[in-house]
C-alpha cells in the first residue's frame, strides 16, 4: 500500500492512462480525485470523479482550493495533432501547447502552493517519447508541445528540490487506449493502421495504459524519493 495516507489528484483520468493511474493509486492506499472533462469509463471503488476543464485558470485554482490536502499530482491530459510543420494550423499549434502545456502549468502552479506549506510533494507529467527523446512523422505541434513537457518538468524539479517537492516526466511510446483507436478509425483502415503503429515498436507490441501507471505509482511514492528532474522513458524500445 505505497501510497496510504496519500491524496492523489489526476488529470485527465477519464480514459486510458489518466484512468489506469487513478485505479492504480486506489490499489495502492491512496485516496483518488480523478479529474476529466467527461468520464466514459466507470471510476473504481474509492475514486472521487471531478469535472475539470485543466485549461481554465479558474476552474483550476477552485480545484485546488476545494483539494488542498492534495500530496500527488498527475497530469495526463493530451492532445495528439497530427501533420508536419507546413500542415500545421495555427488553431492546431495553439490548442496542442494549450492542453499539452498550459494546462500543467496551470495545475502545478495551483496544487505547488499547499504542498510547499507541507514541505513534501510529488508530481508527474505525463509527456512522450515524441518530443526532446525522438522525433516521428506528422507530429510536429505534438512533439513541440511534449518536448515543453519535459523542460517544464525539469524547471519545476530544479527550483523547488530544496523545499520537498520532486516533480518527473515520463514519456511513453505507442499506447493502446481509446483515443488511439479513435485516430486509427480516422484512417478509414484502422487495422492498418493499427498494424503500422505496432510495427514501430521493437518488442512486436503496444504498451499498456497498466503499465505506465505503475511507472507513475514509482514516481509518485516513497519508492521513488531520490527521483527528481527525470523523464522516465516507457517506450518498448521505440527510441533506441
Amino acid at each position: 500500500m505505497r501510497l496510504r495516507g496519500k491524496t492523489c489528484f489526476v488529470t485527465g483520468a477519464g480514459q486510458g492512462i489518466g484512468h489506469a493511474v487513478a485505479a492504480r493509486f486506489v490499489a495502492e492506499g491512496g485516496t483518488v480525485i480523478a479529474a476529466d472533462r467527461r468520464f466514459p469509463a466507470s471510476a473504481a471503488p474509492g475514486i472521487v470523479q471531478v469535472e475539470l476543464d485543466v485549461t481554465d485558470p479558474a476552474a483550476v485554482a477552485a480545484a485546488a482550493r476545494a483539494h488542498a490536502d492534495v500530496g500527488v499530482l498527475v497530469n495526463c491530459v493530451g492532445y495528439v495533432a497530427v501533420g508536419a510543420l507546413l500542415d500545421c494550423s495555427d488553431d492546431d499549434f495553439d490548442r496542442s501547447i494549450d492542453v499539452n502545456v498550459r494546462s500543467m502549468m496551470l495545475t502545478c502552479r495551483a496544487f505547488l502552493p499547499a504542498m510547499l506549506d507541507r514541505g513534501e510533494g510529488a508530481i508527474v507529467n505525463i509527456a512522450s517519447v515524441v518530443s526532446s527523446v525522438m522525433a516521428a512523422p506528422e507530429r510536429f505541434a505534438y512533439a513541440t508541445s511534449k518536448a515543453a513537457v519535459v523542460g517544464l518538468t525539469m524547471a519545476i524539479a530544479r527550483d523547488y528540490v530544496g523545499r520537498g517537492i520532486r516533480c518527473n516526466a515520463i514519456s511513453p511510446g505507442t499506447v493502446d487506449s481509446p483515443s488511439l483507436h479513435e485516430r486509427w478509425a480516422a484512417t478509414g483502415d484502422a487495422a492498418a493502421a493499427r498494424a503500422a503503429f505496432t510495427a514501430r515498436q521493437p518488442m512486436g507490441r503496444l504498451g499498456r495504459a497498466e503499465e505506465i501507471a505503475a511507472a507513475a505509482l514509482l514516481l509518485a511514492s516513497d519508492d521513488g524519493a531520490f527521483i527528481t528532474g527525470t523523464n522516465l522513458i516507457a517506450d518498448g524500445g521505440m527510441s533506441l
